[in-house]
């Protein structure tokens, strides 16, 4: 099989997989903070076998600085999947993915602000559009509480998923592996005080769900999506991004029978357009982007998402 082929057939499965993740939440049956912790936990074991088994902890190249950039993405990494879960809660995994993929307006935005970097035309342009997607796909009417919550919510983690990348991409030598190895190690000791064992330990078959979580969409989706990273263009990396939270709106109508309406599904192009031309924008050599990292290929696709998600 050449490269190409199969990079867009592991990056295609990983992008599946990661619009599952919602299920496999709902399913566990546990509180966001319990669901973040032992997918953390779980994804450690799973990380950290891989990393052993294929010898990335020597000449690993972290150091104390790299290590420590690699901790504070993890407490945005880890804080992102919480209020990306608290979202599911509050609306739909459906509305909730769609408002989550406004994380490439945030990167330009804090660009702009932290860096100075330009914003051109362009990109404003592409912001307008994004914002008049988001406003479709909102829909929310006065009194509606629980979109409003929910949109609140998945802003929130798609500005927590933007601070990881930036943090995330001035480390530079340390394989991706590693990186999101520490991202989860960082989140047991952060999230144990608001784990409830006590709940946690009635979940019964809940406990499989959140095994996935860890073994699959933490440990298996990142070791496909970062073998893929290596063999695939930018533009087919941005583009097939998409099949994420096409999968994602898939899987809530057919598990749970949750869709948007009609004006809101009219935003969910603009935004997907919006967010590819930015991506796409923001790897040219005109864009002078941050110093490059193997852990992040395109910015849509950190170990938070959800790509992180």
């Amino acid at each position: 099989m050449r490269n190409e082929t199969r990079g867009t057939a592991e990056l295609t499965l990983a992008m599946v997989l990661s619009g599952t993740l919602g299920i496999f939440v709902v399913e566990s049956g546990a509180s966001p903070f319990d669901v973040v912790f032992f997918r953390c936990l779980f994804g450690a074991a799973a990380l950290g076998a891989y990393s052993l088994l294929r010898g990335y902890f020597t000449g690993h190249g972290l150091t104390p600085k790299k290590l420590g950039l690699a901790a504070l993405g993890g407490v945005f990494i880890v804080f992102n999947w919480v209020f990306l879960f608290e979202a599911y809660e509050a609306t739909s995994i459906s509305f909730a993915t769609v408002v989550y993929h406004t994380q490439p307006f945030f990167l330009v935005v804090f660009g702009a602000v932290l860096f100075r970097e330009r914003i051109t035309a362009a990109k404003f342009g592409w912001l307008g559009v994004a914002f008049v997607g988001l406003v479709l796909v909102s829909g929310i009417r006065p009194g509606d509480t629980a979109s409003l919550k929910g949109l609140g919510l998945a802003l929130a983690a798609a500005v927590l998923y933007a601070l990881s990348t930036i943090v995330t991409k001035r480390i530079t030598g340390v394989r991706p592996h590693l990186i999101a190895l520490v991202q989860v190690l960082a989140g047991i000791p952060l999230l144990l005080p608001f784990a409830d064992f006590g709940a946690a330990a009635g979940l019964g078959a809940g406990w499989g769900w959140l095994a996935g979580l860890g073994l699959i969409h933490t440990g298996l989706m990142y070791v496909l999506m970062y073998a893929a990273y290596q063999k695939l263009p930018t533009a087919k990396i941005a583009v097939l991004a998409f099949t994420y939270p096409a999968v994602a709106m898939f899987a809530d109508w057919a598990v749970y029978g949750h869709h948007i309406g009609l004006v809101q599904a009219l935003g969910v192009p603009l935004i997907a357009l919006a967010s590819l031309k930015i991506t796409l924008a923001a790897r040219t050599p005109a864009a002078a982007p941050a110093p490059r990292t193997a852990a992040h290929a395109p910015a849509a696709a950190s170990p938070a998402a959800t790509r992180s998600a």
